[in-house]
């Protein structure tokens, strides 16, 4: 069970409410916040105070006066009215996720909304009852309103759910788990679509696969080096602590660990002087991917705890105060950060693939086949990891650099962070594409080379990959060949190398 508290929800919590499923609860002192900050919005709707989104109007429509009999009506149009996502579902998880975060935002005690509320998303999330939200519509500012409307209506019993493994009406799901729907009251509409949360929940589920993608690649690229016989000179420590960045020092020693005892490796000058860049610099292009996850997951514990929403209401109701917490850029810029940098580990892994299959840079059989000439063997896996790491190229433009005006021109600068998220998605699993390529080549090369001479740790990966992917010895389907490398990817425990206290000297 994970208390929320608004303040205190860690990635690592994430990873086991969305995954694991644990169950969630509201820490009582922040529901005590909420029900002050709930009494402020009562008492500035009988007071007829002008408040931005309590008793006026939204967008442009900020000067539009409501009066108090219709503060009820102005929630629930706000949510149909903003209710237009368009394309594919997020994933089911995103959408768990986003429930969780928004819950958590709430709790902070800024928003204005009553109790049953939040109580109402987490019966969701506890019930795994999750929303379909559509990914598409959202400009990230003033947050994400499209995808979070969505959300929104389905505390009211409508749109539509995952719910144990099917798509089912709202209605359905709530009446089968004994979920009563509610009404919005003054604010309430508002504060559940004005905030950054699908982005987010995108961010973090885009995060927590991109960092178990970090740590197999460098178990991956280890085989490479075996099955190329690399040269371990390159991964010395001086070399890297002589440029001082901690991630590329820690890359080489993982490397190094991986790598021990390994009789298949070599030193400067055995069979060659250098290696190629793609073996020689995966400290220096490894490292400055992590560095990139490693200010992605500062941003994403940040905006996990973060108030998003407007107006917020601080000093119970004293001052209420109209900005833009909802305006996505730190998640935009972080989003894209991550996207580039995975888009990296794709593209110095589809170099060690052609290194592993074209006969003009290595001794193993011509494209690893079994029979070359009769039988093409690994050369289609190389076209389609070069495909994926040419899509991902596309993908990785920027999204934050764009911005359209909206509402009027009212809401003129947007972050597009909801854009730089799912395209951040998608290139990590493209990225996981190629990586199993890699892997699936790699497998390949030091078996031809005799996996008796592996290193102990890349040995024991060879074995457990082989429950998946068995040795070429013909022709096959290999695409069948490739998801089964990302089934044992999202299925197994994969060595995880944790920095040793000789590798931190740099700090």
């Amino acid at each position: 069970m994970k208390i929320l508290d608004g303040k205190s929800l860690e990635l690592k919590d994430l990873d086991q409410i969305i995954y694991n499923g644990d169950y969630v609860q509201a820490s009582k002192e922040s529901l005590d916040k909420v029900r002050k900050s709930r009494e402020a919005v009562e008492h500035i709707v009988q007071q007829k105070r002008i408040v931005y989104g309590i008793t006026t109007g939204f967008g442009k429509f900020s000067d539009v006066r409501i009066e108090p009999k219709d503060v009820e009506a102005l929630q629930h149009n706000l949510l149909y009215s903003h209710a237009c996502g368009v394309g594919e579902a997020f994933p089911e998880e995103v959408s768990r996720a986003m429930l969780v975060l928004r819950a958590n935002a709430l709790l902070k005690g800024f928003s204005g909304v009553r109790p049953v509320i939040i109580h109402r998303l987490l019966d969701l999330v506890n019930a795994k009852i999750h929303p379909i939200i559509p990914q598409q519509g959202s400009l990230g500012s003033s947050g994400d309103l499209a995808p979070l409307s969505h959300l929104a209506l389905v505390l009211l019993g409508e749109g539509e759910v995952f719910y144990k493994g099917n798509t089912v009406k709202s209605m359905e799901a709530l009446e089968k788990e004994g979920i009563e729907p509610i009404s919005l009251t003054a604010k309430e509409g508002l504060a559940l679509i004005n905030g950054t949360q699908a982005m987010t929940a995108m961010g973090v589920i885009a995060y927590l696969q991109a960092e178990k993608l970090a740590f197999q690649s460098e178990i991956i690229a280890s085989m490479t080096l075996e099955g190329l016989r690399g040269i371990m000179d390159a991964f010395d420590e001086d070399i890297h602590l002589a440029r001082g960045y901690q991630e590329q020092v820690d890359v080489a020693c993982c490397i190094r660990s991986y790598l021990e005892g390994s009789k298949l490796t070599t030193r400067q000058g055995d069979l060659r002087v250098q290696d190629a860049y793609s073996l020689r610099c995966i400290p220096q292009v490894h490292g400055a991917s992590w560095q990139t996850l490693q200010y992605v997951k500062e941003k994403l514990q940040i905006e996990i705890n973060a108030a998003t929403d407007n107006p917020l209401i601080f000093d119970d109701g004293d001052k209420v105060v109209s900005g833009g917490n909802f305006h996505g850029q730190p998640i935009a810029l972080a989003m894209d950060f991550l996207g580039i940098a995975v888009s990296e580990l794709a593209n110095i892994s589809e170099r060690r693939i052609e290194r592993l299959v074209n006969p003009q840079l290595n001794d193993l059989p011509p494209f690893l086949s079994a029979k070359p000439g009769l039988e093409s063997g690994a050369m289609i896996l190389q076209y389609c990891a070069a495909s994926l790491v040419s899509e991902n190229k596309t993908l990785a433009h920027p999204a934050s650099v764009d911005s359209i005006p909206s509402s009027a021109n009212q809401e003129d600068h947007v972050s597009m962070g909801t854009i730089g998220a799912r395209h951040a998605y998608q290139i990590i699993q493209n990225t996981q594409n190629v990586l199993a390529i890699e892997a699936i080549c790699a497998m390949q090369a030091v078996e031809v080379r005799g996996k008796e001479q592996m290193a102990e740790v890349t040995r024991a990966t060879l074995e457990k990959g082989r429950d998946y992917v068995p040795y070429i010895e013909k022709d096959r389907i290999f695409s069948i060949d490739i998801k089964n490398a990302v089934r044992w990817m999202n299925k197994e425990k994969w060595p995880v190398f944790s920095p040793t206290k000789d590798s931190e000297k740099i700090k």
